[in-house]
């Protein structure tokens, strides 16, 4: 026994469709494409969405809303979540870097502090946002907030 023997199991294998091979094959003449018209013809392909006639989805179905441009988005992260990142890496000081080096955030992710849990000691945050109460929290345990100031602000 050696690959020279190899070969599929019986049934496994079907033999090709071979199109435009004279009448006697059975799929000569139009080839199995049928009378005429665009779909009969080489290079034909229809457009995306292209329903037959039949009015396509995308213009069956209402739009509405509205999406900003100018919107910015961010990564919402709590202070128990910063509290235990700081216990278990003995951390004074929080920035997006070391979010990003424990997972917590994205790289380009910005960051904003929001007020969930309490800090146990005074901790430096910087981030591109940070709520009210988060503010507050932090502050009042003595850490010190820094906001970075992102490149739409500086404009």
């Amino acid at each position: 026994m050696d690959l020279s023997n190899l070969k599929p199991a019986k049934g496994a294998t079907k033999k090709e469709k071979r199109i435009g091979r004279g009448e006697g094959s059975g799929r000569g003449g139009t080839s199995t494409r049928g009378h005429k018209g665009a779909k009969s013809r080489s290079g034909y392909s229809s457009k995306r969405g292209f329903e037959g006639g039949q009015m396509p989805l995308v213009r069956r179905v209402p739009k509405f809303g509205f999406t900003n441009p100018t919107r910015v988005e961010y990564k919402g992260i709590n202070l128990d979540t910063l509290q235990a990142l700081a216990e278990s890496k003995g951390l004074s000081a929080i920035d997006p870097t070391v979010l990003h080096a424990n997972g917590l955030i994205a790289k380009n992710d910005k960051l904003k502090v929001l007020g969930r849990g309490e800090l146990k000691g005074a901790i430096t945050i910087t981030a591109h946002a940070f709520s009210a109460t988060a503010k507050a929290a932090i502050e009042a345990k003595g850490g010190k907030v820094e906001l970075i100031a992102s490149v739409a602000e500086k404009a």
